[in-house]
C-alpha cells in the first residue's frame, strides 16, 4: 500500500506526476529548491500525446491551456537571408484530436501548480540525498530538513540529484551546442504572424520563432560551441548571440534588441544516453531526470506528462511498490529511449553545413518517411492498469 510519495522538483513533470498521484488517493508531496516559483524565459510545445494525458489526470484542462496559449497552424522553414525554404500547414488537430499548442513554461507552471492545494508544495526544500530500507525512503533536504515516505520519484531534471545518488552517473554529456532563448510582447503581423512557427537553420546555427497567444512571442537560438563557455553578464551574453546572428534577416536582429538582456537564458546543450535501469527499491526516476532529451522534436514535458500517467496508475493498482516500479519502467523505456535516439541524431544533422539543404528535403519528404513515426509518436493514449 502506498500512502505518501516524496517528489522532488516543481517543474512539469513534478506538478503533474503529483496530481495523478492525488486524484488516485495517494498523498502526493512536491518538494522544490527555489524559494519562489519564478518566470523563465522560455516557451514550449503541447502536443497530442502530452495534452492526452494531462487530460486523462485532470478532464477539462486541455481548455484551459488552450486559452492561455497559440494553436500552431502553419509551420515555415526560412535560409538565413530570409527566403522561405517551405511552409506546410499542421493538421494534428485533425488528425488526433489535439493541436500543436505553444505556450509560456511560466504559465503553464502556474496553472499545473493551482490544480494542488499549497500545503502540497513545499518551496526552499533543497535535496542533498536520501537513505532507503524494505520500510520507507528518508529524504534529507538542506539545513537539517527531512522528510519520509512510502516512495521518492525524481522529477528533478538534467541534473538530478535523486539521479545521481541512485546511480551515480555524473555530468551530463555536453553536445557541443549553446542555447539561448526569451520571451517578450512583441508584435510584427508581417513576419510573425499568428499561430506560425517560424524556424531557420544555417551553418551550425538554429534560429525559431513561436507565437504564444496574448501578444507573447518565445524565441529559441542555438549554435555550435565546441568550447562551452558561458558569458559572465547579461550584456554578454546579448552581445554574443547579436553577433552570433549579426547576418540573419529580420526580424532577427530586431527582436535581440527588443529583448531584455536580463530576460536571456544561456544554456549549454546536454544530452545523457539512455538508462538502463530507472528505478532501485523504492525510488524512481521521471521525465528529464530519467530520460533527457536534446531539443528538437519537443517532446521533453510530452513525454514527461506520459511518464507521470503510467506511474500513478501503476503505484494505485499494482500488488507492491517492486511490481509498480518495474512495471512502469519497463512500460516507458522503450517509448522513450526511441524518442531520445531520434532527437539526437536529428538535433546532430540539423547543425550541419548544408542544413539548409537538409531542412528542405525533410519538408518534401516529411509526409511519408515520417507518417508512421508520427503516428506512433501522437497517437499515445493513456491506457488504465487493473490487476484484476
Amino acid at each position: 500500500m502506498v500512502n505518501k510519495v516524496a517528489i522532488i522538483g516543481a517543474g512539469l513533470g513534478g506538478l503533474t506526476v503529483a496530481q495523478a498521484l492525488r486524484k488516485q488517493g495517494i498523498n502526493a508531496q512536491v518538494y522544490e529548491k527555489a524559494r519562489f516559483l519564478r518566470p523563465v524565459g522560455a516557451g514550449l510545445s503541447l502536443v497530442p500525446n502530452g495534452l492526452n494525458s494531462l487530460e486523462a489526470i485532470t478532464p477539462g484542462i486541455t481548455e484551459l491551456l488552450k486559452a492561455a496559449g497559440s494553436q500552431t497552424q502553419k509551420l515555415k522553414l526560412h535560409k538565413s537571408n530570409g527566403e522561405l525554404i517551405g511552409q506546410k500547414s499542421v493538421t494534428l488537430q485533425e488528425k488526433y484530436g489535439q493541436p500543436m499548442l505553444q505556450i509560456r513554461w511560466s504559465r503553464l507552471q502556474e496553472i499545473l501548480a493551482a490544480q494542488l492545494p499549497p500545503e502540497a508544495i513545499h518551496l526552499d526544500h533543497r535535496c542533498i540525498s536520501f537513505e532507503q530500507n524494505e520500510a520507507k525512503v528518508q529524504i534529507c533536504f538542506e539545513g537539517g530538513k527531512t522528510v519520509q515516505a512510502d516512495v521518492l520519484i525524481g522529477a528533478d531534471g538534467l541534473n538530478s540529484v535523486v539521479r545521481q545518488t541512485l546511480i551515480g552517473d555524473g555530468e551530463p554529456d555536453y553536445a557541443g551546442r549553446m542555447s539561448w532563448r526569451a520571451v517578450l510582447k512583441y508584435s510584427h503581423p508581417k513576419l510573425l504572424p499568428h499561430q506560425v512557427m517560424s524556424m531557420t537553420a544555417s551553418d551550425g546555427k538554429i534560429f525559431g520563432f513561436f507565437d504564444l497567444g496574448g501578444r507573447y512571442v518565445f524565441w529559441s537560438a542555438a549554435s555550435l560551441c565546441p568550447d562551452g563557455f558561458l558569458s559572465q553578464s547579461p550584456a554578454d551574453i546579448k552581445s554574443r548571440i547579436q553577433e552570433k546572428f549579426s547576418d540573419w534577416a529580420e526580424p532577427v536582429q530586431e527582436i535581440l534588441a527588443a529583448t531584455n538582456a536580463e530576460d536571456i537564458v544561456e544554456r549549454p546543450i546536454c544530452d545523457r544516453p539512455p538508462l538502463e535501469n530507472w528505478s532501485q527499491g523504492r525510488v524512481t526516476l521521471l521525465g528529464d531526470a530519467a530520460h533527457p532529451m536534446v531539443p528538437l522534436l519537443g517532446q521533453g514535458a510530452n513525454t514527461a506528462f506520459e511518464d507521470a500517467w503510467e506511474l500513478a496508475q501503476y503505484l494505485n493498482n499494482a500488488p507492491n511498490i517492486a511490481a509498480a516500479l518495474a512495471n512502469y519502467e519497463n512500460s516507458r523505456k522503450p517509448r522513450t529511449q526511441i524518442i531520445q535516439i531520434r532527437n539526437a541524431v536529428g538535433a546532430k544533422r540539423a547543425y550541419k553545413a548544408d542544413s539548409e539543404t537538409y531542412l528542405s528535403k525533410m519538408m518534401q519528404q516529411a509526409q511519408v518517411s515520417d507518417a508512421e513515426f508520427e503516428e506512433w509518436l501522437y497517437d499515445y493514449k493513456p491506457f488504465v492498469v487493473n490487476y484484476s
